[in-house]
């Protein structure tokens, strides 16, 4: 063992020679589970389960495959960005729906698409500066529950003429308020920016449906999902695949008119879809791991964040990539594997062409756009999906990255132990 500094934090770094060895750090976060529940179709299968009872339903499976008792946590971090109807403390409900006791200090994150990513960072910095040695962090949503809203006129009375409802998943999931458009049309931006046909858009949103659907058939997904009871009108049934890669014809895909722009390229078909999910991972110290006999899935070698203009929020996560890289001291080559969410399939198509990577190495099991994009959860379960990935293939590194309305972007780089 020999000592050497941390790019990242004053502390000293224990190292060891064999990168597997377990006692490489007290202060060092690595991830000891995680998993996700299937992503269900807007309006779909699980349409009658709550933003919370998601949530709950991951975090419970996450601390059971890690074995790790509930009076164990320290903290719960939890993103969910679509709050509004569900009362009080959405993760705080998540928490005691999973049976952690009361006295688990609970907060939940809204960075709107990469909430469920930075509840990861948190829990990281938490864990790294010695506060706490067990932290659940994750994300959830449940787009299909989300409630339309009185104008603001209601308040006080509508006097007279025409009142409005608004729609709660586009005011405060997926409007720019800076712009005063759909983030659909931030994408048709950069589709213009970047030069991006048509046609590309559509080819990878194809190739993201059937990478979704090759890994469903091997079994890829197995490790990480956590099955959901549901129970409508008495009849109980178990949700265990994911339900959006199904509702796709291939044929159809170049016909669809633009869904934002009437002359523009971004369609419903090469766009994410509108998804329920949650997604929880349990982090804890390696010295945790170590005491405990727990064999983590991987470390978190580094994390950042980056801004741009709000509407080339598409491109910002080749602004946050590199801040994860240079904390890491990695390069872009050193990167095995790639989770870039596919909010629009132009978002990995962009960030793929800034940042010449591979296109082979990126989304390999499919994304937002076919798997579903609960914006709450996504950024956790890409993460998710990531480690359960390099685990599979014997691969090192891995980075996930995920952009969010206003301009911003979080990234992500673990290493499989």
């Amino acid at each position: 063992i020999f000592i050497v500094s941390s790019p990242m934090f004053a502390a000293p770094r224990l190292a060891v020679r064999s990168r597997n060895t377990l006692t490489r750090n007290y202060h060092e976060a690595v991830i000891v589970s995680a998993v996700r529940t299937p992503q269900g179709s807007f309006l779909g299968s699980l349409a009658s389960v709550k933003a919370s009872e998601l949530g709950a339903t991951a975090v419970k499976g996450a601390l059971e495959k890690a074995n790790i008792a509930g009076d164990q946590v320290n903290e719960l971090l939890l993103g969910n960005v679509l709050q509004a109807g569900q009362g009080q403390a959405p993760a705080r409900q998540a928490a005691i729906g999973a049976g952690l006791p009361v006295s688990v200090n609970c907060t939940t994150i809204n960075k709107v698409c990469s909430s469920g990513m930075k509840s990861v960072m948190f829990g990281a910095q938490s864990i790294r500066l010695g506060e706490n040695q067990v932290v659940v962090t994750g994300g959830f949503e449940s787009m299909s529950n989300v409630p339309y809203f009185l104008d603001g006129r209601s308040r006080s009375g509508l006097r007279l003429g025409d009142g409005k409802l608004i729609d709660g998943i586009v005011h405060d999931g997926l409007w720019d308020v800076y712009n005063k458009f759909h983030m659909g049309n931030c994408a048709e931006a950069t589709v213009t920016k970047l030069e991006f046909t048509r046609e590309q858009q559509d080819e990878y949103a194809i190739n993201s449906y059937k990478r979704a659907a090759h890994a469903t058939e091997q079994g890829y997904f197995k490790e990480e999902m956590v099955p959901v009871s549901v129970t409508v009108r008495g009849k109980t049934t178990i949700v265990s695949e994911d339900e959006e890669y199904t509702k796709i014809n291939f044929d159809k895909v170049p016909t669809l008119k633009p869904a934002f722009d009437k002359n523009g390229s971004v369609t419903a078909a090469n766009s994410s879809t509108l998804n329920d999910g949650a997604s929880a991972l349990v982090l804890t110290s390696a010295e945790y791991a170590a005491k405990n006999n727990i064999a983590p899935l991987a470390r978190i070698v580094s994390y950042g964040d980056a801004e741009t203009n709000p509407i080339d929020f598409p491109i910002a996560p080749a602004l946050a990539i590199p801040v994860a890289l240079k904390r890491a001291g990695l390069k872009i080559e050193d990167i095995d594997f790639w989770e870039i969410n596919e909010a629009f399939s132009v978002v990995a198509l962009a960030n793929v062409k800034v940042l010449g990577l591979d296109i082979n190495k990126v989304n390999v099991n499919g994304g937002g756009v076919s798997l579903g994009h609960p914006i709450g959860a996504s950024g956790a379960r890409i993460i998710t999906s990531l480690a359960h990935h390099l685990k599979r293939t014997g691969a090192r590194y891995g980075c996930a990255a995920i952009c969010n309305g206003g301009g911003g972007a979080s990234a992500v780089i673990i290493e499989r132990l």
